[in-house]
């Protein structure tokens, strides 16, 4: 009998960790850190980051990062606005910070997607491109494999 109340506990806090999750994605040029994502669902901040971990394998933090550079992505490609605009207008405060992080999941830097983005294959639709340059979550991008031959 004692499984049950620790069963509803766990389904409590998966349904506030989506909560969570929900507000990262609607918010995220917002300026949100761990403490007030925490607060919005009465944990601490220690707690929702182990607990958001465990359920989606990694941090508040890192998962708001990836919806930053995914939205930048979009914005990059449709090259009419420059990488420090993008920068901002997706909730980044820091340049170094956001090229950093641009450049560790897409696997080159936010100039460099800008420039290729722009020569990428026209007509492209949209739902397309997204789905083929989604970044890469939980892992930095992968080195490209030399060419022998």
């Amino acid at each position: 009998m004692t499984g049950r109340p620790a069963e509803a506990q766990r389904l409590r806090d998966l349904a506030l960790l989506r909560r969570v999750r929900d507000r990262i994605d609607r918010e995220y040029a917002q300026p949100l850190d761990v403490e007030a994502l925490a607060r919005g669902v009465h944990m601490s901040a220690g707690h929702l980051s182990r607990q958001f971990r465990l359920a989606y394998g990694e941090s508040p933090y890192s998962y708001l990062m990836t919806r930053r550079i995914e939205r930048a992505m979009a914005l990059l490609r449709r090259g009419d606005l420059t990488v420090t605009e993008v920068c901002f207008a997706v909730g980044c405060s820091s340049l170094g910070t956001f090229s950093t992080r641009f450049t560790e999941l897409v696997g080159v830097p936010p100039s460099v997607y800008r420039r290729q983005a722009a020569h990428g294959p026209a007509g492209m639709p949209a739902c397309v491109a997204r789905q083929v340059t989604r970044p890469i979550r939980n892992q930095e991008a992968r080195e490209p494999v030399p060419h022998l031959a």
